[in-house]
């Protein structure tokens, strides 16, 4: 009976033992396939999927792009949002304005600016311009005056003399006919500079000085207006704008930017497809390729590579795929559609099926 029993646990052991093995083993062979499912499913279908260019070769994830990348535009200041003028779909001009910081602050430091650039500019004006006509007629008129007051005294003094000279007249008399000669002369010679000083151009280092002032205020006035620009947020193309972030009243800041708008060119589409780093030898120029997407009901698009990046990067574009690997570089290339005629959607994920050179085992045998 021991012995009967001892059997019967060892079966049931080894059940236990099989079953959990072969749940190994089916686990991981799921894990085998979900890992190999993109790359090795291609490969081994590639003739089914093909065209008579070729056989598919190898597949890659894309997105659909404009015939710009998409641009994402924020402000450069601080504020609240004032306004926002665009809607999503509308069409812009470089240079549109999309919306407006409210920078109210600023339009009084430019009145301001400009009062005081004004005000420097005036200043060298009347410095360079001198003296006004009626200061110079005043001028002249006081050196003409001196001048009759000095002859009318140099002649009184010739007179003076002679009588002198005769004894006719005193010393003192003489002497004070000489002072008011020098009186006459000295007030001559004053009047004559004071009109030379008005009618002389400025000097060098007063002039230097007035344009510095002006340049230093006309700065004032172009800094604050550079701020107020900034204020304003004006599309940096021609394009679409596919999305519309901001709201009236939001707040903005350049410590923590974010986009407002989103902008890009749809007048025509491309793809930009992720080729995997094992995949690089295996692309070039010129090769066709098949697009497929769940967006299309099952319909495929056809293109050819138009350029390649000279530069491995990041990936940016997720498959969705839990066995996909994140950590592997890619290589970005670019795809020309043969039918731009269908408007896709602007980052409409794709699958890029590229072609190989050869026609297809599948229409080889057709």
């Amino acid at each position: 009976m021991k012995a009967l029993e001892s059997l019967k646990e060892f079966r049931a052991s080894s059940r236990w033992g099989i079953g959990g093995l072969a749940i190994l083993l089916v686990i991981a062979g799921v894990a085998f396939l979900g890992t190999s499912r993109n790359r090795n499913s291609v490969e081994a279908h590639g003739a089914l999927l093909g065209n008579s260019t070729g056989a598919v070769i190898f597949a890659s994830p894309g997105r659909v792009e404009g015939a710009s990348e998409t641009t994402q535009v924020g402000a450069a200041a601080d504020g609240v949002l004032k306004a926002v003028y665009v809607k999503e779909g509308q069409f812009v001009k470089r240079g549109t304005l999309l919306g407006e910081i409210a920078c109210d602050e600023l339009q009084a430091s430019l009145q301001t600016a400009l009062a005081e650039a004004d005000a420097a500019r005036q200043a060298k004006a009347r410095l360079m311009r001198g003296a006004r006509e009626e200061e110079r007629k005043i001028a002249s008129d006081k050196t003409a005056a001196a001048r009759a007051t000095y002859e009318e005294a140099k002649s009184h003094l010739e007179m003076q003399r002679a009588l002198y000279e005769k004894q006719q007249i005193s010393r003192s008399a003489y002497d004070q006919a000489v002072r008011d000669r020098d009186v006459a002369d000295a007030n001559l010679k004053a009047a004559t500079r004071t009109e030379e000083l008005l009618a002389a151009p400025p000097l060098q280092e007063d002039a230097a000085r007035a344009d510095a002032d002006v340049a230093a205020a006309e700065g004032r006035v172009k800094t604050v207006q550079e701020r107020i620009g900034k204020c304003s947020i004006a599309a940096p193309i021609d394009g679409t704008v596919l999305r519309v972030y901001a709201r009236r009243g939001e707040s903005f800041s350049t410590v923590i930017p974010r986009p407002l708008f989103s902008l890009a060119d749809t007048s025509t589409r491309h793809i930009k497809a992720e080729i995997d780093e094992r995949d690089v030898d295996k692309v070039s120029v010129g090769q066709k390729v098949v697009i497929q997407a769940d967006a299309l009901d099952g319909k495929k698009l056809t293109g050819s590579v138009a350029r390649v990046s000279d530069m491995m990067g990041r990936k940016s574009i997720s498959t969705g795929d839990p066995s996909d690997k994140s950590d592997r570089d890619i290589l970005e290339a670019v795809i020309d559609l043969d039918d731009n005629s269908r408007p896709l959607p602007i980052g409409l994920r794709v699958t890029v099926q590229f072609l190989s050179n050869t026609p297809s085992i599948f229409h080889r045998a057709k």
